[in-house]
């Protein structure tokens, strides 16, 4: 059987993880989110792209799995109950990795494939690139995408793509703040792996803080999640790398990261 996530190590920190079943157009099928946590989760790498083989990054969850289910003695409630759990332990993993996710987005990201996009914590994008949330469309509304589109996209727009399950470009997802940047099919693999390289060049057990902070205080008032960042600012002050960082800095050198 096809590997359904290919990993590709590189000697520069970065791991590149690619969806490989064209067939499907990328589906999160069940095997293919196993797959996807095991090599996030297993990943000791410096930052880590997710590509995808073919002309979808992702179509979402393989509705045929689903609708084979449906045979089962409770309807499928168990392994609906299971599935969707199981993506969000996949996002959960992603979101709370400590080295940073880069989504590498050429065509379709639709329904669990958009959530994939927006768990991520930057994602570059050709310009013929599609998004939509469109299970509004079939009589399931896309509630767990739902939820890390809202952590990403203003609440106006996340309610339109919704409520709409309509398609929108990858010029609307940026200016929604789905993506960060557009770049052609030419020029995706290399802005990428150079966004990728920076990222992993620094400490990445400042990395590590800062990622983990950032999610924390956004959920606080502003007064606490003041308070919460200066303990972890005086903390990050402490490690090893920061007095590095800074000693290099004054004395016009370079950086040794133990990381």
């Amino acid at each position: 059987m096809t590997d359904l996530v290919l990993r590709e190590r590189g000697g520069d920190g970065i791991l590149r993880l690619t969806l490989n079943d064209a067939a499907t157009r990328n589906s999160l099928s069940e095997q293919m989110i196993d797959a996807l946590l095991g090599a996030i989760t297993a990943s000791d790498a410096r930052a880590i792209i997710v590509a995808a083989h073919g002309p979808a990054f992702s179509s979402g969850h393989n509705l045929k799995e689903i609708t084979a289910h449906r045979a089962d003695a409770d309807g499928g409630a168990s392994y609906f109950n299971n599935l969707f759990n199981k993506c969000a332990d996949l996002m959960l993993a992603i979101v709370g990795h400590p080295c940073p996710v880069i989504a590498e987005v050429d065509g379709l990201a639709s329904a669990a494939g958009c959530q994939l996009v927006a768990s991520c914590d930057l994602a570059i994008a050709t310009d013929r690139s599609k998004f939509c949330t469109p299970g509004v469309n079939i009589g399931l509304f896309c509630s767990t995408p739902m939820v890390a589109l809202t952590r990403v996209v203003n609440r106006k727009h996340a309610m339109e793509m919704l409520l709409t399950g309509d398609l929108i470009s990858a010029g609307d997802a940026m200016r929604f703040g789905l993506i960060n940047r557009i770049v052609t099919h030419n020029e995706l693999r290399t802005v990428t792996e150079e966004l990728a390289r920076k990222i992993a060049s620094k400490s990445a057990a400042a990395i590590k803080i800062g990622k983990r902070a950032f999610d924390a205080q956004a959920e606080m008032p502003v007064a606490e999640a003041y308070a919460h960042m200066a303990r972890i600012m005086a903390e990050n002050l402490l490690a090893n790398d920061a007095r590095e960082g800074i000693e290099a800095f004054i004395q016009k050198r370079h950086a040794t990261w133990e990381h």
